[in-house]
């Protein structure tokens, strides 16, 4: 009988997911191609996917070009899902303005070097590295962005 309620104990930490694990399919991630409902400004959505502590999982969809952004203390390591764009990285913030905590954004970038974005590129930019994404006109893109504290 202990043996029993000992297995029984036990069965649910058997392939219980480790605290912070998280998992997208490719085909999860196909889903989020796709405008999102919490739209941070009239060509821009962003989904948060989950906070792990010293990271954090986002969605991004563009139906135009961003802002030039940079973070002192983010790293971005992007994945992109659908479209195509290209990246601005590099260089400096033109008229940087801090928004937030750490956060810098300014209309464009001053140098930098251009980097064509298509589906499943990965990108990776440190913190303190200003980036722009730009868009065509009628483009769309959407990309995953695990955003690690460093």
């Amino acid at each position: 009988m202990k043996k029993l309620i000992g297995l029984l104990l036990i069965l649910p930490l058997v392939g219980a997911e480790p605290a912070g694990y998280k998992y997208w399919s490719a085909a999860d991630l196909k889903g989020m191609a796709k405008p999102l409902s919490n739209k941070t400004d009239a060509k821009t959505s962003l989904e948060n996917l989950g906070d792990f502590g010293v990271d954090r999982a986002v969605t991004v969809h563009r139906e135009g070009s961003g802002l030039a952004e940079l973070h002192e203390t983010e790293a971005d390591l992007m994945v992109i899902v659908s479209g195509k764009g290209e990246l601005i990285v590099g260089g400096t913030v033109r008229d940087g303005k801090t928004t937030a905590a750490g956060e810098v954004r300014g209309p464009s970038i001053d140098g930098g070097m251009h980097q064509k974005l298509s589906p499943g590129d990965i990108i990776h930019v440190p913190p303190k590295t200003p980036h722009q994404v730009l868009l065509d006109p009628g483009a769309q893109i959407t990309y995953f962005v695990l955003k690690v504290k460093e």
